[in-house]
């Protein structure tokens, strides 16, 4: 889980992904890749603008085609939401996963778009009570899934799970 993954979903070495690969969904979900891929970005970029960054994605990446894909269009309010909400509490947000990873596991260790995701995730678990906690794990497993074929998924699952009994309290629902 270190190194950087590639910026978009994961593809083949033929340049396609995998049968089934591409990120399910509608608006919600849309938004929801869209903001991990921006703080992504945002992350490999510190001193850019993060309203800029969203000004950006609404206009050239999100709801377009890209590389021969066609995106859906995202809800829009729910990408500003989660990318310039996640930068705003980002400092809360490490603290609250540091003190979910296991000791051996700091959060610097973990590959940059795993990182993206498990941040998100974290921030609409705290700011999106309207937003079902099984919704919001079960929708950035979605988005795991579109980068990583290995252990990175299973691992942001069991990671969420956690902060979403610490934030939450209780089982998913």
């Amino acid at each position: 889980m270190t190194g950087d993954a590639d910026y978009g979903p994961k593809r083949t070495r033929r340049g396609r992904r995998p049968t089934g690969k591409k990120p399910a969904g509608g608006a919600r979900a849309a938004a929801r890749l869209g903001a991990v891929q921006a703080l992504y970005q945002l992350e490999h970029n510190p001193d850019a603008d993060p309203r800029h960054v969203v000004t950006e994605f609404r206009a050239f990446r999100l709801g377009q085609e890209i590389e021969g894909d066609l995106y859906a269009a995202p809800d829009q309010d729910l990408f500003a939401d989660l990318v310039l909400g996640t930068i705003e509490r980002v400092k809360e947000i490490d603290e609250k996963l540091v003190s979910v990873l296991a000791a051996n596991w700091p959060l610097d260790r973990l590959e940059s778009v795993l990182r993206a995701i498990l941040r998100a995730a974290t921030y609409e678990l705290l700011a999106r009570p309207d937003v079902p906690t099984a919704v919001v794990i079960n929708e950035y497993m979605d988005v795991a899934h579109a980068f990583f074929d290995g252990a990175e998924p299973a691992f942001a699952n069991g990671v969420l799970d956690k902060m979403s009994r610490e934030l939450r309290g209780g089982p998913r629902k």
